[in-house]
């Protein structure tokens, strides 16, 4: 008995919050550079705590929903009654780039968030770097998602 196949209502709904909670987890890239920018001109005590705003809900909110994205990639994987499978060259490179993907965003974006809300300028420097580096990825992952290579 199948529980799901690709296009069926169960499948819908878990491609949805996939691609919402992808949604909720890229936001800082296109919405951090605007608030710096913004608050570029504010006192040392304002600019710290909207940091440590941005820092806090990187940890409590992007970074739990990239985990979450990639959870449901499997799940629709699962559901897809076998037109997915692990095997297939992106879906390989996909969780490869998610794990990627993870790794930069709690190992540098989150900690030099930290860091730049307490005062550390120089993890400016990190911060962007990382940022760039999980942007490109995205656009990676948005090819592998759409066109499917070794599909």
């Amino acid at each position: 008995m199948l529980f799901a196949v690709v296009g069926d209502t169960t499948y819908n709904i878990v491609l949805l919050l996939h691609i919402l909670t992808a949604i909720v987890a890229f936001a800082p890239a296109f919405v951090h550079p605007i608030l710096n920018a913004q608050g570029a001109s504010a006192d040392a005590a304002e600019r710290s705590r909207w940091l440590g705003f941005m820092a806090q809900n990187g940890r409590r909110v992007y970074g739990p929903a990239l985990i979450v994205t990639g959870v449901l990639g499997f799940a629709l994987q699962g559901l897809s009654d076998g037109l997915w499978e692990f095997e297939q060259t992106w879906i390989v490179l996909a969780v490869l780039i998610w794990v990627a993907m993870n790794g930069i965003v709690h190992a540098v974006i989150l900690p030099a968030e930290r860091a730049l809300a307490g005062g550390d300028e120089r993890a400016q420097q990190r911060l962007a770097i990382g940022g760039a580096t999980v942007t490109v990825l995205l656009v990676v992952m948005l090819y592998l998602m759409i066109w499917k290579p070794g599909f």
